[in-house]
């Protein structure tokens, strides 16, 4: 049975509820979801303030949110990186590049959905959508077997180095989308396979990535996603807290700047909850509570010591995402709360 999440102290459930029901006013008539009113939108947030309406119950809002991205869905499995609001289904497009880990989501996004609802029918009508996406981006493999970061919109490859923060995603995805065919008759084991392979080259060959360790995600989302299991995952996030966190506010989006951002500061809980730390998990969902809006919303970052909030008096809808899923991920609240922590690693 669903339940919404409640750690007292830390976020109750009505504040949940009104996190998403926040979310749920961003949606717009098409199913779209931005990131502030009028805000432009991309597929990767988007499905995370799907997932986040579906551990709140607002499932038919979460339903539309992914019927929109099948209704646009391009010919070769892709979505653009950016879209604004225009008209009945919102198809102006900001940014016309094809970001990888952008499209990929969608499969951790139907298959935490089918977790929360057990409804066939309707991720049966996703299933192709969620092939057509994964496919492409596997299309877009190095020799290696690693993803390019991004394309342009006709495929010419100007980037030619994947990400550690996006390989990561990725190869979740890819786990993802397979159990989705699992369940709806359409084994995909190469899917796993791909995954398999970016893990091992995640875990070994460092320097296979384009350089990122200025940003918080590139040290803790091999650990949230999987991709870095066990001691190695430990031993990675204590390595790097004294870089990124400022104890009792938050988790800085980069290394050289006390910008603390709640959404990093929620997913960094993911990772702990993944490898079950509760206690570090709930002490840094804990210190979001600066960030949090009386409507439910959460302001992107503050900079410290003045908590000058940067960028100047922005919400966004992907950080009260964030926040309810590393609620539900340390509560095992809803059914889709093992979607990153295993089970087994819940205490009895």
């Amino acid at each position: 049975m669903s339940r919404i999440p409640d750690l007292p102290g830390v976020i109750s459930s009505d504040e949940i509820v009104a996190s998403a029901e926040h979310l749920a006013g961003l949606q717009t008539d098409s199913g779209m979801i931005p990131w502030w009113p009028g805000g432009h939108c991309d597929a990767w947030n988007h499905v995370e303030s799907a997932m986040a309406l579906d551990v709140a119950g607002l499932h038919r809002e979460a339903e539309r949110a992914y019927e929109w991205l099948a209704d646009i869905q391009r010919p070769d499995g892709s979505w653009h990186n950016y879209y604004l609001p225009d008209g009945d289904r919102d198809m102006a497009v900001e940014d016309d590049k094809v970001d990888t880990n952008v499209v990929a989501y969608i499969a951790t996004g139907v298959w935490h959905h089918w977790k929360c609802t057990s409804d066939r029918s309707f991720v049966d009508n996703l299933w192709p959508t969620v092939e057509r996406a994964l496919d492409h981006v596997l299309s877009l493999r190095k020799d290696d077997g690693l993803v390019l970061w991004a394309v342009e919109a006709d495929g010419t490859r100007r980037w030619d180095y994947a990400l550690l923060t996006g390989s990561s995603s990725i190869q979740h995805a890819l786990r993802c989308g397979a159990a989705v065919g699992l369940a709806t008759g359409s084994p995909r084991p190469d899917w796993v396979d791909a995954a398999d392979r970016m893990c091992s080259l995640i875990a070994n060959e460092p320097l296979a990535f384009q350089p990122k360790t200025r940003w918080a995600m590139d040290w803790y989302y091999p650990v949230l996603t999987g991709a870095i299991e066990g001691e190695a995952a430990k031993i990675r996030l204590a390595d790097g807290w004294p870089t990124f966190s400022m104890e009792g506010l938050g988790i800085r989006c980069v290394s050289d700047e006390p910008w603390i951002t709640a959404s990093e500061t929620a997913e960094a809980s993911l990772a702990y909850a993944s490898i079950g730390e509760f206690a570090t998990a709930t002490d840094l969902l804990r210190w979001t509570r600066s960030h949090r809006c009386p409507d439910g919303s959460y302001l992107t970052g503050l900079v410290y010591p003045d908590k000058v909030v940067f960028p100047e008096g922005e919400t966004s809808s992907y950080t009260a995402a964030a926040v309810v899923l590393a609620a539900d991920a340390i509560a095992g609240a809803s059914p889709g709360s093992d979607l990153f922590v295993r089970s087994s690693l819940r205490p009895s």
